[in-house]
């Protein structure tokens, strides 16, 4: 009896570190929080994108994003969470929609309606926004705070 335990106690030992060698740990996800602030009012919606890849911005047409979330307006202010994202570069965009049109409305090059993104202060023909200088490497749970820009 002594000799089948310990045949029972090998084998099961030998299948529980077996089973856990094969199991891959999983991918480290994070969370972002995208605090937006100075909207001139609380009329419609803000219009929060998240990029991940070189060439999404600028996105007129709020169509090459990675995620999106609609935030509500109070007292001038604005925030999302995005959730379980992986390790890499991100960009993010503000609209403030007033019209819930979803879209970017221009005045000549210009956004009718609040707009802000990370890294920016301000947008001018010279300081044009794209990816590359928008984005920002995400390895931990991070809060990155939008100033709007009106025109």
């Amino acid at each position: 009896m002594k000799n089948y335990m310990k045949i029972l106690f090998v084998l099961l030992a030998t299948f529980t570190i077996g089973s856990s060698m094969a199991q891959t740990p999983k991918e480290n996800l994070y969370t972002l929080r995208v605090e937006a602030g100075n909207f001139r009012n609380s009329e419609g919606v803000a219009q929060f994108a998240l990029y991940n890849k070189e060439g999404t911005i600028p996105d007129e047409k709020l169509k090459r994003y990675f995620k999106k979330e609609v935030g509500k307006i109070v007292n001038g202010r604005s925030f999302v969470t995005f959730k379980n994202l992986p390790k890499g570069h991100y960009a993010v965009t503000v609209l403030h929609d007033e019209n819930s049109n979803e879209e970017i409305d221009k005045t000549l090059f210009f956004p009718k309606e609040g707009f802000g993104l990370t890294n920016f202060q301000k947008i001018s023909l010279s300081n044009r926004p794209d990816f590359s200088k928008a984005s920002f490497m995400l390895s931990e749970d991070a809060v990155k705070k939008i100033k709007l820009i009106y025109k």
